[in-house]
């Protein structure tokens, strides 16, 4: 059986090499290096204790310094299961999730067809290659030349010209016994649909020959010269050699050099990688003149896990990014992801090299980010998200593109990497005292307080009582945290008074919107646990009035949990308001007060009042000495402490 162009080198690109070996041995791991697929291992053809039998997954060869066993993917499996060409084919196809074609009579004469038209393009190769140093391209040379390129980059990269005449290329290859069809076969002209003599696809155009990972030139790009042309770029047409949605420019030399840098650029177009590998960064590709397609970005993963896409810094390019997002998503595993170099506005790789030089480029590569980072900005640039609609729309959105994801492990990173990004967008920043650190509230009303009473109940008591109010919000929280969620925004607004149980509610916010439907087992407590280091139900249960606290046992009921938690908000949010506004009028009073200053004092003591009232009916064995308080608050009021006393 015959198999048809082109097969054999797409099942190579599609079956991973170190998959396909690591069946059948163990590699070693202090000489292997996966991030540059250099694997190591015994050799599964000779009785062996070191590792002399390495892969280069990215060549997709194999060589054994010991018995000197070499091939590929096929050939490996050819002889470790004992099979013939085809079966082995056959194997490896089904793994690679490819169909075998049907029996093709006509496949041998395909390929031999191929290779004619490889050979028609080599010519043309030449044949451009002769243009571009005549007379007829001084323009072109010139404009390469301003573009910075050196004659050693040029001749490297084979850049050509296409003169500005309908049938140039036809007849000089006629000239040397080239029929029509096969020029037209190979993309080269273009026949007439009245039957008319064909012409000349490219004309007036500097040349840039694009290879595949073999070497074989297989189409051309050319760059128009004439400013009016309608296409500055045009590459050719798909023919039996060319795919354009599973090509790379230069990717054979970038395959190499993506071994030897570790890394991998995928720039926008042809002059960004010749200009990117004249400064050194050899191991660059780009598509060609099409958005990123599935088959390329395959390709790119053969290359290197983690390939950086350097994208131009306008509009287009950005667009560009936010397109490939969306087809990456589902296609994302362990060691195949994408990171993201934006250019700075305006500019283009090329751009940057010839401004500021290489170090700048690679401040820039060094600089790029996690796809989950420009997910994340995609989805709020430009939005304002000041009511719990507009969030939930955020979360909505989010969640749809998450679940594009397939890998469940990944899955769930992105999850918590979007949650720690909405909570630094949500989050209200609580303002430092002096030193940095954040200042209790309680500690400033205690301040007031206490200006003629040091030793008061008050000054003794309230910071512990309200330690154990915000303990129970903390403690119901998360026995409920999808009554968490329902009071996300008086969450956020509450403030906390300690550090350690500030650093408790941080996490909680973080990971409101964690769902636990992913997990038969996690409890909120597990989640928050893996974020804190420790679990924050058990330290806040180290408070004796928490233990006994009927509504927040494991037992009890969701509702009471909740009622808990929506009533212990509103008596902290009061007490607090209370004692803010007595604390804001105080630093404000010089001399005698307006009545407007009275005002606010009797309504943040009314405020104050109702507050502890509720606090003395609850049954929740708070520990608090509520008469006490109610009663040092009273005193302040009737004894008018904001007016300044005559001597």
């Amino acid at each position: 059986m015959s198999l048809p162009p082109g097969f054999l080198e797409e099942l190579r690109n599609r079956a991973s090499l170190s998959q396909v070996v690591g069946r059948k041995v163990t590699w070693e791991k202090g000489k292997t290096n996966v991030s540059k697929g250099d694997y190591w291992a015994p050799c599964p053809f000779h009785s062996e204790k070191t590792a002399s039998f390495h892969v280069d997954d990215r060549k997709g060869f194999y060589y054994c310094f010991g018995c000197h066993e070499k091939g590929d993917a096929i050939s490996f499996v050819r002889g470790t299961e004992n099979v013939g060409f085809m079966e082995a084919v056959e194997i490896l196809a089904r793994e690679a999730g490819m169909t075998m074609p049907a029996r093709d009579p006509q496949a041998q004469k395909k390929m031999d067809r191929n290779k004619e038209l490889a050979d028609v393009m080599e010519q043309a190769v030449q044949f451009y290659r002769m243009q571009y140093n005549s007379a007829n391209a001084l323009g072109a040379r010139d404009y390469i030349e301003n573009r910075g390129l050196s004659a050693d980059t040029q001749n490297t990269f084979e850049i050509g010209f296409a003169p500005n005449d309908r049938g140039a290329l036809s007849q000089h290859l006629r000239g040397k016994g080239i029929d029509e069809a096969k020029i037209v076969d190979a993309g080269l002209a273009i026949k007439p649909d009245d039957g008319g003599a064909a012409f000349d696809r490219f004309r007036g155009r500097i040349m840039f020959p694009i290879r595949n990972a073999q070497g074989r030139a297989i189409a051309f790009g050319g760059r128009a010269m004439d400013p009016n042309a309608r296409a500055k770029y045009l590459n050719s047409n798909e023919t039996a050699l060319f795919d354009k949605g599973r090509s790379l420019y230069n990717h054979g030399p970038a395959r190499e050099a993506a071994g030897k840098a570790d890394a991998l650029i995928v720039a926008e177009g042809y002059m960004d990688v010749i200009a990117l590998a004249q400064y050194g960064f050899k191991h660059a590709v780009a598509p060609l003149g099409t958005a990123i397609t599935e088959g390329q970005l395959a390709l790119m993963w053969r290359m290197h896990p983690e390939p950086i896409i350097a994208l131009d810094g306008d509009t287009a390019g950005l667009r560009a990014a936010m397109r490939l997002i969306d087809l990456a998503l589902p296609l994302l595993e362990a060691g195949k992801s994408l990171r993201f170099c934006i250019m700075p506005e305006g500019q283009d790789p090329d751009d940057v090299l010839k401004s500021n030089g290489a170090s700048a480029m690679q401040e820039l590569l060094d600089g790029a980010v996690p796809m989950v980072n420009l997910l994340w900005q995609r989805e709020i640039e430009g939005k304002n998200f000041d009511s719990p609609e507009r969030r939930a729309a955020l979360d909505a959105s989010l969640r749809t593109a998450i679940t594009k994801i397939q890998d469940k492990s990944i899955r769930h990173h992105y999850g918590q990497a979007i949650k720690e990004l909405r909570f630094q967008l949500f989050t209200p920043k609580r303002a430092p005292q002096q030193g940095g650190k954040f200042t209790p509230w309680a500690k400033q009303v205690k301040q007031l307080a206490t200006m003629g009473a040091k030793a008061s109940m008050l000054a003794a008591n309230e910071d512990t009582g309200f330690r154990i109010r915000e303990s129970v919000i903390l403690a119901a929280a998360i026995r409920n945290p999808t009554a968490a969620l329902a009071n996300e925004a008086a969450m956020e607004k509450c403030p906390i008074t300690t550090p350690d149980l500030n650093e408790i509610m941080n996490a909680l916010l973080a990971n409101l919107h964690f769902d636990l439907s992913d997990t038969d087992t996690q409890t909120f407590d597990d989640i928050l646990t893996q974020t804190l280091g420790y679990s924050p139900l058990d330290r806040l249960l180290e408070l004796k009035p928490l233990q006994n606290h009927p509504y927040l046992k494991t037992t009890v009921n969701n509702a009471l949990t909740k009622r808990t938690l929506e009533e212990e908000l509103a008596k902290h949010s009061a007490l607090i308001g209370a004692a803010s506004e007595i604390k804001e009028a105080e630093q404000d009073l010089t001399g005698l007060v307006d009545e407007g200053l009275t005002w606010r004092l009797e309504q943040a003591s009314i405020a104050k009042r109702k507050a502890t009232r509720a606090v003395e009916e609850e049954q929740t064995g708070a520990g608090e000495d509520t008469s006490a308080m109610k009663k040092q608050l009273q005193n302040m009021l009737d004894n008018e402490i904001w007016i300044k006393k005559k001597r």
